[in-house]
């Protein structure tokens, strides 16, 4: 009887704990995430911290943070500094912080797109200095360009082309009708 008191006793209690998480307690970031987040944006702050007031206005950040990033500038002790900038982190939490490091990784390398335009008008440029059937197509996208003046582009930039190939190692090319050229194609079509 002892022993069917204990095997009863026994499965209500295995009965009554089962592996949902939500059982055990506590689902969130681990203390140790959090420890990382913060100090992710700590450091996020003193990246602020470098930033004229024109790219902080640019920002729209909120009006405590923005004071609280003008009072720090203006303090030299080195441990209220330190506080200060983790009070800057503590109200980054506020923010949208991932909006304000996609902004600083954009004035700081460019955007993606931009990038990808720029190799765009690159190559572009380089079929138009290879071929005249690319050129006949690109008056024939760019109706509105002046074809006199952007034949004439053309042809000193593969002047030019053909001159550096001529030079004697270790001299320097010239690329001034080769920038003249893309920046002209950046125009017209940008």
């Amino acid at each position: 009887m002892i022993g069917s008191k204990r095997l009863a006793n026994n499965t209500d209690m295995s009965d009554s704990h089962t592996t949902d998480p939500d059982d055990h307690g506590y689902t969130g970031p681990s203390k140790s995430q959090v420890k990382r987040d913060m100090h992710a944006l700590v450091d996020l702050g003193k990246e602020l911290l470098n930033l004229s007031n024109d790219k902080l206005s640019q920002l729209q950040l909120g009006e405590k943070l923005n004071d609280a990033i003008k009072e720090t500038k203006r303090i030299t002790a080195r441990e209220a500094r330190r506080r200060h900038i983790h009070y800057i982190g503590k109200l980054l939490r506020h923010e949208d912080a991932d909006a304000i490091r996609h902004q600083l990784d954009v004035w700081t390398n460019g955007s993606k797109e931009q990038a990808k335009a720029m190799h765009r008008l690159e190559a572009l440029r380089d079929v138009l200095l290879r071929s005249d059937a690319a050129l006949t197509e690109f008056f024939d996208t760019y109706q509105t360009v002046n074809v006199q003046e952007f034949r004439g582009l053309v042809r000193a930039a593969r002047r030019e082309a053909q001159q550096n190939e001529a030079l004697a190692e270790g001299v320097a090319p010239s690329r001034k009708h080769y920038r003249n050229l893309f920046q002209a194609i950046k125009n017209v079509a940008s």
